[in-house]
């Protein structure tokens, strides 16, 4: 289990961090929470779709097929890691945003924070966090400027939602397949953009998810559906890999 502690110069001023990907690592997951304001980068490499949970929709990205299970990991890689994009809640590893409330200040203030215990984090592998002198290394600022980013998104993602569900927008989705092997999947729980919908919008509306920003964003995410080709072939290539290893054996 996983304890953050808040982050400083003086406990910490040894502290490393790998910043590489691998299932040891706990980067083994079938999909990841992402935020709209990632859409634009994240549609290149990965499939974007919608859940819900406890009535509130949400994004994330495809990585796999199955329970633990993240087809873009590639220990032959010097990051681990087969796509020019990271989610940033993949990225992020060990680090995460909390909130200390300061003497005479009406709203708390973010603050960083570290999880000693992650199998990331080390004394003697990875970056450092802190200059000798004890200032901030570049990759600390790194994390610093990624975690900002993330606060945003999370905080802008309502808005988004609220922009696109009155329009009825948002339809689920089976995604089903069978590999070259004859394995049959089937993926459900998820939903995406409606096209036929989409395009019936008047000018109005239209205008109005324009001067939001979520236009652009809904166009990302029906782009970024052509991805589940690309992370099926990846499936093959797995599978074909693992078969090969077997008949070797």
């Amino acid at each position: 289990m996983h304890s953050h502690v808040l982050l400083n110069n003086l406990e910490h001023q040894d502290l490393r961090v790998q910043h590489r990907f691998a299932a040891a690592f706990g980067d083994n997951q079938p999909a990841v929470a992402v935020y709209p304001s990632e859409f634009l980068q994240l549609q290149k490499e990965y499939a974007i779709l919608f859940r819900q949970q406890d009535g509130q929709f949400y994004s994330t990205v495809l990585l796999g097929f199955a329970a633990g299970e993240n087809l873009y990991l590639n220990d032959q890689l010097p990051s681990g890691w087969d796509a020019r994009q990271l989610p940033a809640s993949i990225e992020k590893g060990p680090f995460l945003i909390g909130f200390q409330r300061q003497p005479g200040q009406a709203e708390p203030t973010p603050v960083i924070h570290v999880d000693p215990a992650h199998p990331k984090v080390s004394t003697q592998r990875g970056q450092p966090l802190f200059l000798p002198e004890g200032g901030h290394s570049p990759y600390l600022e790194h994390m610093i400027d990624l975690l900002q980013r993330l606060h945003l998104g999370h905080q802008s993602q309502p808005a988004f939602f609220a922009a696109i569900e009155p329009l009825g927008l948002l339809r689920p989705i089976s995604i089903e397949f069978s590999l070259d092997n004859g394995e049959k999947h089937r993926l459900l729980g998820n939903y995406c953009i409606d096209q036929q919908r989409l395009a019936q919008l008047s000018g109005a509306e239209l205008e109005r998810l324009n001067q939001s920003g979520a236009l652009a964003l809904l166009f990302a995410q029906v782009s970024s559906m052509s991805n589940i080709q690309t992370l099926i072939e990846r499936k093959n290539d797995l599978s074909k890999g693992s078969l090969a290893t077997r008949v070797a054996g």
